[in-house]
């Protein structure tokens, strides 16, 4: 898995013009990034484009460089290049075996790494997330930090750490828990 953190966000002028991007669209950014130098994330509800938009301008505003996973065909497009530069690794999702395992060599491998990934894989209203960001987690001995998207009151939000127990059917029913009031 050729992973290569985004390095955008140490860039002062894209930190300023995410800053007036937020305020001159009326969202804003809540809660507090950790002081961890490995976890997950996850981010949700996962229903537009614009969350992308949104993921950038929170990362530009903690100053966190950080790889996301997104559907392969995103890479495939003329954008390909500029999304690994912003620190994109390409997933195919007809194909989704080893990629926990390569997920949990990258964090093994590395001091310093904050993964982002949508739970639900798609932009889609699903009943089931997918889980392999909690075995990730699990397998890689990190916590999974809870972002949010609240589109009622404009806001990217982070919450709290959540630590993976090893009951993954209890975990998820907690995580789906804090997520609840988010969901369209």
């Amino acid at each position: 898995m050729g992973l290569h953190p985004a390095t955008f966000t140490r860039l002062r002028p894209l930190r300023a013009l995410a800053a007036a991007c937020l305020r001159l669209s009326g969202w804003r950014i809540e809660g507090q990034l950790p002081e961890l130098p490995r976890y997950v994330v996850i981010g949700a509800p996962h229903t537009s484009n614009w969350d992308f938009a949104l993921m950038l301008a929170m990362a530009l505003h903690f100053r966190v460089e950080f790889v996301w996973m997104g559907k392969d065909s995103l890479f495939a497009s003329p954008l390909g290049g500029l999304f690994r530069w912003l620190g994109g690794v390409p997933v195919d999702r007809s194909r989704p075996h080893g990629l926990v395992d390569a997920a949990v060599a990258a964090f093994d491998a590395r001091e310093r790494l904050v993964l982002v990934i949508a739970p639900e894989g798609t932009r889609k209203q699903v009943q089931r997330w997918r889980t392999g960001f909690y075995h990730i987690a699990a397998q890689a001995g990190v916590p999974i930090l809870l972002a949010y998207v609240d589109a009622r009151r404009r806001v990217g939000g982070l919450g709290p750490l959540f630590h993976p127990t090893g009951d993954a059917q209890a975990d998820m029913a907690a995580i789906r828990a804090f997520y609840a009031p988010y969901d369209a």
